[in-house]
């Protein structure tokens, strides 16, 4: 029987805090890209996304999520021990020697960021109840199947395709729902001319920083152990960020564009999330090489909104899914056998495996847009996923939180929104 290895065990539990922590950072790096009048809204749909996913991970999330071995290729049946996270009262340990008390923390606090990561895409909009059921539906019907069939005993790892730390079961994932959700609730109210630039890129500076930090957890924590193989995975995290920052800094002065602030925090997100899939899987080089062209791809993605005709308000779909789908199809280009067991197609591998990592980030990608269309389509027609066009132009923040997130006097009077810089932050990244 295993037996506990606290230096394991202690870097899964490191690792769950350092994952946490990316929520909140993303709440100040979304609230940060918003306008003044949607910071708050944008921060409490990150922050609910805790609340919420925590609870329905350890009622049901987890139960649907963890394969016990005799489920079958598209859903687990370990209900019985994982309703309520009840087996962990047994205080047993895996392979590894790490609890699974431990190992359900962290599971948890990858769900709530993968939930979170959507909230992006209907900022300004979207009403915080429709919010709240999308969140809790989505994560039971979607990410926790999708999980199970890329980390479980699912259809997907049984193709014998990698992913790391959540290419496709996250980034790809979260990117698709955030496609269909957008469509659902529809363009901001001026979106084709109207001014929607960051109003905070000091805050997208803090957010990003704290991603990136948190990210750390994400990637290196996947290795389940804190030996080499979780030390490659944080070399690899860095270099490919590093590449993805100055390849899309290297695309914007080809476009023409001055080098920024915003678009150096985008090579950031667009990197983190490509290596994510190949960070334990990949030599340094190979890293390498993925960030930069994610940082090249991100934003050329990110402009077609505009000629598609897509309202994604803060680019969720274009760094996301994007860089999610482009990170799991390189495992199968870049993968190092002495890692990763198998090589890619650059190493003298199969294209049978480069299909196989394709055409599973795909199946990922449209089971959840399909479903999280539906979900938001029955909210649509029931509650309603969209705040009033009054609400809209004066302010989500005030009409669903009665908040502000700047009270600054003006001639006495408090409560008043915050100058936007000139610009448009679409046109910025298109």
């Amino acid at each position: 029987m295993p037996e506990l290895d606290t230096g394991n065990n202690a870097w899964i539990l490191t690792s769950a805090a350092l994952v946490l922590l990316m929520t909140p950072g993303l709440a100040l790096f979304y609230g940060g890209l918003t306008r003044a009048k949607s910071v708050i809204n944008m921060m409490m749909k990150c922050l609910v996304a805790i609340g919420i996913v925590s609870i329905v991970w350890t009622l049901v999330g987890e139960s649907i999520a963890v394969g016990d071995g005799n489920g079958n290729a598209l859903l687990s049946m370990d209900f019985s021990s994982a309703f309520g996270l009840r087996y962990v009262n047994d205080l047993t340990f895996d392979d590894a020697g790490v609890s699974t008390a431990a190992m359900s923390g962290f599971g948890m606090m990858f769900a709530i960021i993968t939930v979170a990561l959507i909230a992006g895409a209907v900022a300004d909009r979207m009403k915080f109840s429709a919010w709240v059921i999308f969140a809790t539906a989505w994560v039971v019907l979607v990410y926790a199947p999708v999980a199970y069939w890329v980390w479980g005993d699912g259809w997907i790892a049984e193709l014998g395709v990698l992913d790391f730390a959540g290419g496709a079961a996250v980034h790809a994932n979260a990117g698709a729902a955030a496609l269909a959700l957008a469509l659902v609730v529809g363009r901001r109210i001026g979106w084709k001319d109207g001014n929607f630039a960051p109003h905070n890129l000091p805050l997208v500076v803090i957010g990003a920083g704290l991603l990136w930090f948190g990210w750390f957890g994400f990637n290196a924590g996947s290795a389940f152990a804190s030996d080499g193989i979780a030390g490659l995975a944080l070399l690899n995290t860095q270099v490919a960020t590093a590449a993805a920052i100055l390849g899309w800094l290297l695309i914007d002065r080809i476009r023409g564009i001055k080098p920024s602030v915003l678009g150096a925090c985008s090579g950031v997100i667009a990197g983190l999330v490509a290596i994510t899939p190949a960070a334990g899987l990949v030599e340094p080089l190979g890293a390498i090489a993925l960030g930069a062209v994610a940082g090249i791809i991100c934003p050329l993605a990110i402009g077609l909104k505009h000629k598609l005709g897509y309202d994604d308000s803060l680019d969720v779909v274009g760094l996301h899914m994007v860089a999610g789908i482009w990170g799991s199809i390189a495992v199968g280009l870049f993968a190092v056998e002495g890692i990763a067991g198998t090589d890619g197609l650059f190493y003298g591998g199969t294209f049978g495996f480069l299909f196989n990592q394709t055409i599973a980030v795909l199946a990922v990608v449209v089971y959840s847009f399909v479903v999280a269309l539906i979900i938001g389509l029955i909210l649509k027609f029931t509650i309603g996923v969209r705040i009033s066009e009054e609400e809209e132009l004066a302010g989500i923040d005030a009409a669903q939180h009665g908040e502000a997130g700047y009270d600054l006097p003006v001639n006495g009077n408090t409560s008043v929104d915050v100058p936007v810089p000139a610009g448009d932050t679409e046109t910025v990244n298109a």
